[in-house]
């Protein structure tokens, strides 16, 4: 199958989704201070209303991918889709802050269920030989999301809108959103999907729209596949000689929420507040940080297979808990704070080439074929779940101490250095098949 109009235009729909996903995980940071003030919010109550939205994405994650299998991945990014449209006008328009949460929540359960759906879409779209960088977009698309975000919330504060303004940073995604919605109006089913229906004539001339030189052998080889899924699928993930995969699965998912990344990226204006810039150059500093991340993230993924996974972690251990250590020491001390923006660019540089870069291709590798889908989900779920717990707990610590989040963050990445240097197996160059014997986990 050849890379044709629609199969292209359908991956980039599908990696909106991703765009999407990192927009409103991160506009959330330019609101916080004014919320704050809004609705009176207290440390705890300011972190609840950032970490709803996570608590939505873990219920999103975890229940879109049967929502997927029943109705499509197309259709049921369709839904996600109409729900970032209602999230986005409802905190906009929240007249109270329950009515807030309550729209956060819907978000989080758009941001949940397009991280599963979209690389899922994008995945039964490609063909094998363009799988990998055509759901690369996916992820590529977050940190865009991200960099969207932030320069948003940069403009509308220049706007001078006053007490309006949050309003304005959380409403502006309906846009993005209700384009979204209106271009997966324009792509076609997955043919795997199709198959799994018997929709056997739709699957064989959605393959041709797509390109493919023969579509009824393609059919035949559809088939076969989705047999020989249905055979494992019934495999357990829990069992003995799986340990070590489920370990490393959870680990990095966790290491990656205890180097501080979401927290940050959350609260990175308040960050900036309480090192001394004011709201316009906060603002600013953020769009900087975002231009970093996805220049960054883009070299890491071009470095993950030169360089290898384990490399690539321990060189990210080494210089985001040394940026940490830094930013620790700053708030600490109260010394020294230009060097905020210096710290924290380093941190998401080393972050972005490292963790951020490494952690789903890690977790899809470790895991045999048989159970590789749920291992996905266990580690992406431990992932979450640390998000949403850090995200509750960063600002009620740092109401405290504003370095205190930052010694935990450094410590973690010291003690991920060496966990990841006596534990982590080196998967660059190494076949599924080769790492499974490895493992010890049997054949994939």
């Amino acid at each position: 199958m050849q890379l044709n109009s629609l199969l292209l235009k359908s991956a980039l729909v599908g990696a909106l989704g991703g765009l999407l996903f990192g927009f409103d995980t991160a506009v959330i940071s330019g609101t916080t201070h004014q919320l704050t003030q809004v609705f009176s919010l207290s440390p705890s109550q300011l972190g609840l209303t950032v970490s709803i939205a996570l608590i939505g994405t873990v219920i999103g994650a975890l229940t879109s991918g049967s929502l997927g299998q029943r109705i499509g991945s197309r259709e049921a990014l369709r839904l996600m889709a109409m729900l970032y449209v209602v999230s986005a006008l409802g905190t906009a328009l929240a007249w109270s802050w329950p009515a807030l949460l309550v729209f956060r929540f819907v978000g989080g359960l758009g941001i949940g269920g397009s991280s599963v759906l979209g690389p899922v879409y994008i995945a039964e779209m490609a063909p094998a030989r363009l799988r990998g960088r055509l759901v690369g977009l996916f992820q590529i698309n977050i940190v865009v999301g991200i960099l969207l975000a932030y320069a948003s919330n940069f403009l509308l504060e220049t706007a001078h809108l006053g007490a309006q303004l949050w309003r304005w940073q959380l409403g502006i995604a309906c846009l993005p959103a209700l384009l979204f919605l209106l271009l997966l109006y324009g792509v076609p089913r997955s043919a795997r999907w199709l198959l799994t229906k018997d929709r056997i004539d739709e699957a064989r001339a959605a393959l041709g729209l797509l390109g493919s030189p023969d579509p009824q052998a393609e059919v035949d080889a559809l088939r076969r596949s989705i047999h020989a899924d249905a055979t494992q699928s019934e495999a357990p993930l829990f069992t003995p000689t799986l340990r070590l995969p489920i370990f490393l699965a959870v680990s990095i998912g966790l290491f990656n929420q205890l180097a501080g990344i979401n927290a940050i990226l959350y609260y990175l204006n308040d960050i900036f507040r309480a090192g001394g810039f004011s709201s316009i150059s906060s603002d600013e500093q953020a769009v900087i940080i975002g231009v970093v991340n996805l220049f960054a993230t883009i070299l890491g993924m071009s470095l993950i297979d030169r360089i290898g996974r384990k490399t690539l972690l321990l060189i990210g251990s080494v210089g985001t808990g040394l940026s940490l250590a830094g930013v620790a020491y700053v708030f600490l001390t109260q010394q020294h704070l230009k060097a905020l923006l210096a710290l924290l660019v380093g941190f998401i540089f080393f972050f972005a080439i490292s963790q951020g870069a490494v952690i789903w291709v890690y977790i899809s590798e470790v895991f045999p074929t048989r159970v590789r889908s749920k291992g996905q989900s266990l580690g992406s779920g431990s992932h979450w779940v640390a998000n949403a717990a850090i995200s509750f707990a960063f600002p009620v610590i740092a109401k405290h101490s504003s370095g205190a989040p930052f010694v935990f963050f450094a410590t973690m990445m010291a003690v991920q250095f060496f966990v990841v240097l006596f534990f982590y197996p080196e998967t660059k160059g190494v076949s599924l098949e080769q790492l499974q014997e490895q493992l010890g986990t049997g054949l994939a």
